[in-house]
């Protein structure tokens, strides 16, 4: 079983993602939490816990962890703080740690910021943080999904480097992409797109090319 630490647990996003560690053969998540209440649920829910705050020294969450799934957010409100510097000070840590592994929650449209018609701040962020992983010299992989919904997922995506289109995708889907992508089969140092679609997740990250 590898230790997965993952940031933003206690996000929409997070959470499914948690649920999907805990029901699974291979992995054990540990949340990073950043509030004592958000500590005191997940020892409720019997999932391991480390307090930290990704826009401080976060170091000591690195303790015998295998792997990380990064899908932490600011809601718009630091963007700064903790979509790009939060991430790069979870990527700086990751390094020391020598982790096997990095997957990142980005944004369709963060590859080009600077031709988005709104969220320019935030994609700009996240561009930041996606090259800075790019250039760290960890395993990597960025999952950039279009607008997320509530909507239960299907576990089928359509994916590629780039799909020249919008669309949404659910949050179920988008978290059991980015677990899927823990994998040591699974598709290393690219970045993908993904939406709602027709093809089975494990399938369309095996056609990553």
């Amino acid at each position: 079983m590898e230790n997965i630490l993952v940031a933003g647990a206690h996000g929409n996003v997070g959470k499914r993602i948690i649920n999907l560690l805990k029901n699974s053969q291979y992995f054990t998540p540990i949340a990073l939490a950043r509030k004592d209440e958000y500590v005191e649920d997940f020892k409720k829910d019997h999932v391991k816990v480390v307090k930290g705050d990704i826009t401080s020294d976060i170091d000591h969450a690195f303790h015998a962890i295998d792997k990380v799934i990064f899908a932490a957010g600011s809601g718009g409100e630091r963007l700064t703080e903790v979509d790009e510097n939060g991430a790069k000070n979870m990527i700086k840590a990751a390094s020391k740690a020598q982790v096997k592994k990095f997957v990142m929650l980005s944004s369709m449209g963060a590859e080009h910021p600077e031709k988005a018609d709104q969220l320019q701040d935030y994609l700009k962020a996240k561009h930041k943080a996606d090259e800075f992983l790019k250039e760290s010299g960890l395993k990597y992989t960025i999952v950039r999904p279009g607008h997320l919904t509530n909507e239960k997922g299907t576990g089928k995506i359509k994916l590629d480097l780039k799909l020249n289109e919008h669309g949404h995708i659910s949050r179920d889907d988008v978290a059991q992409t980015l677990v899927r992508a823990l994998q040591d089969d699974a598709p290393k140092n690219v970045t993908f797109e993904i939406l709602q679609g027709e093809t089975l997740i494990g399938k369309a990250l095996s056609e990553v090319q």
